[in-house]
This record gives structure tokens, C-alpha cells and sequence, in this order.
């Protein structure tokens, strides 16, 4: 297969990658603006070659390549997917705090980039775009979260995410592009160096030997689902029949408080013979959602997935990789 990862350069796209080109046969071409991943990053991938941007008919010849271009450049876009067979669609402006900033700046990323995606999957005959969500869109629920929850987005981002997701459902159903969205729970784990999320900035922060900073009471709870567990969800998302126009939530299942996580790190970091650090508690962040979890069982019986990495296991080897980047 030929796959087209945007945002290929980051944490979750190098990850796929990597899986994909250990399977042989499967071919990859990256589309990113390097604003976050740079080539660098992908080179802990492989060797790529580079495409320039507006190549007529660009040969899917090397195992790797990168295309340097932004999602809201139609015409890159469309010119980097021709002969793709599925596009995995992770480029976005991500994250709550930035969408609170810049609510404007969020909306072009996740609603014109994806409306831009699966018009060009639409002209070129992209079998299948996977779209990567997340709780957000959902915002405030009682959890767990499922797929026939009504959305209540609480953020700028969950809105973006929320109409990205409502572009899928169009474009599946008008025009037949098989779409597929995936919920992502709070991702962590190999690779996340550039990652402002909970568990990837604890940890750099720990390495340096600054105090964690928990926001609110630390009450708050969140769905953390290892790599390793969603690279392989996406992938099935993107080769399962019978899924276009799907929703799946594709989390862990399990309900853990930010401050019970924190607990878990700091026990993982002396585990390793680490001074633990200072943790305290600051003040709460606007637009957070107090609860978060999901009901994984559609993505069982539908995907045949099953999350197997469990928190105490993926914290130790997440502090692994970050450990051995500061030794190199």
C-alpha cells in the first residue's frame, strides 16, 4: 500500500512510519511543514528522499519520502497524494492551550487543512482518509465516553475537532470517501520529545530538575494510551473493511486522576534510581475537562483492537527513551 501520513514528522506519524516500513511492501510519503517534527526527527525513521512541492504524478518509488508542505496549501496537497492508497491525516494545531490563544489560527489548521484533505482524497480516489480526533469534541460528559455521545465541545480545539469530524461524515456520505475517525485518548510514549502533553513534559521536566506543575487539585482524569497501542489501532482503522463512515474511541478504558499518573512517574523515576521531583499544585486551566475516559468496545468488535500496554509498564518505558536522548 501507499500511504500518505500528513504531519508524518511528529510523534505519532514517525511511529507509524516506522511500523508501516517494517511490514514489507508498504511505501510512505510524509506531508509536513516541519513547523514541530523536522527532518531530523524523520531520520530516526530512515532514509527519505525529498519531493518538491507541485510535482506532477510523483513517483511512490522510495520506501520513504518527505513532501515539505502546509495542509492549507490545496495544491501541494493535492499534488503529494496522487497515488496514495489511504491517507492518515494527523497534521493539526493541537491541544486546548493553543486553541485558547489563537482560536483563529486553530480553526484554519483542523477545519480548512482537513476540508482540504478530503477534497483532494475526493478528485485523486483516496480509498480511505483516517482522521485523528479526540475526546474534545465530546467535551463536557459524564464518562465513559462513547460514539453515540451528543458532542458538547468546551474549547476552541474540541470545536475544530468537532467540525473536522462533521467534514468526514459529509464527505463519506456525499461524495463516498471512506472515512474513518479515531478518538484518541491522551497519548504517550517513545519518540514524544516534542510533545507539550502531560506525561512527555513531566518527564523533561523532572530530567532538568524543575518542580511538576499539576494543575487544579490533580482530580482531573484522562484516558493515557501508549504508542505502541494506537499505532496499531490506526493501522487497523486503515485496512479493516466495512468501517467507512465509523467513529471509534480508541483509549485504554481506564479512568486515571492527572495526580494518580503523577504518582506513578515519580514511583517509575526512583524505581530507576532517580531523585523524584517536586510536584505542586497551580492554578486550574481554562476550558479543561474535569473527567475523561472512554468505552473502547466498538473499536473491539469492530477493529478487533484492544489496548495492552498498561501505565506503569509505558511510563517506564517512556522515561527510558527520554533517559537514553539525554545520554546521547
Amino acid at each position: 500500500m501507499n500511504w500518505l501520513i500528513t504531519g508524518g514528522c511528529g510523534f505519532i506519524g514517525r511511529a507509524l512510519a516506522s511500523e508501516l516500513l517494517a511490514t514489507e511492501g508498504q511505501r510512505v510519503r510524509v506531508l509536513d511543514n516541519l513547523s514541530v517534527g523536522t527532518k531530523a526527527d524523520l531520520r530516526g525513521v530512515g532514509p527519505f528522499s525529498e519531493l518538491r512541492v507541485n510535482t506532477p504524478n510523483p513517483e511512490w518509488s522510495a520506501p520513504l519520502a518527505l513532501c515539505e508542505a502546509n495542509i492549507l496549501d490545496y495544491e501541494a496537497v493535492v499534488s503529494a497524494l496522487v497515488g496514495a492508497d489511504v491517507v492518515i491525516h494527523l497534521a493539526a494545531n493541537t491541544g486546548v492551550g493553543p486553541s485558547v490563544e489563537d482560536p483563529f489560527a486553530d480553526c484554519q489548521a483542523n477545519v480548512t487543512g482537513t476540508l482540504n484533505m478530503l477534497e483532494a482524497c475526493r478528485h485523486a480516489g483516496v480509498d480511505r482518509l483516517v482522521f485523528a480526533s479526540s475526546g474534545a469534541p465530546l467535551g463536557v460528559q459524564t464518562p465513559p465516553l462513547h460514539e453515540d455521545m451528543a458532542p458538547h465541545p468546551a474549547s476552541p480545539y474540541g470545536a475544530s475537532k468537532l467540525a473536522g469530524e462533521g467534514y468526514c461524515s459529509a464527505y463519506y456520505h456525499c461524495f463516498g470517501v471512506e472515512t474513518v475517525v479515531l478518538r484518541f485518548g491522551n497519548v504517550y510514549g517513545e519518540g514524544s520529545g516534542h510533545k507539550q502533553s502531560v506525561v512527555a513534559k513531566f518527564i523533561k521536566q523532572a530530567l532538568a530538575g524543575e518542580r511538576l506543575e499539576i494543575f487544579g487539585d490533580g482530580s482531573q482524569t484522562r484516558d493515557f494510551i501508549h504508542i505502541a497501542d494506537l499505532v496499531r489501532a490506526i493501522r487497523r482503522s486503515a485496512e479493516q473493511a466495512g468501517v467507512g463512515g465509523e467513529t471509534f474511541q480508541i483509549a485504554t478504558a481506564h479512568e486515571t486522576a492527572v495526580a494518580e499518573m503523577t504518582d506513578a512517574l515519580v514511583a517509575v523515576m526512583q524505581a530507576e534510581g532517580l531523585n523524584p521531583p517536586a510536584v505542586f499544585n497551580g492554578a486550574s486551566r481554562a476550558g479543561d475537562v474535569a473527567r475523561n475516559y472512554s468505552d473502547a468496545t466498538k473499536a473491539a468488535e469492530r477493529l478487533d483492537w484492544r489496548a495492552e500496554v498498561g501505565l506503569q509498564d509505558g511510563l517506564r518505558r517512556t522515561l527510558h527513551y527520554f533517559l537514553n536522548q539525554k545520554n546521547q
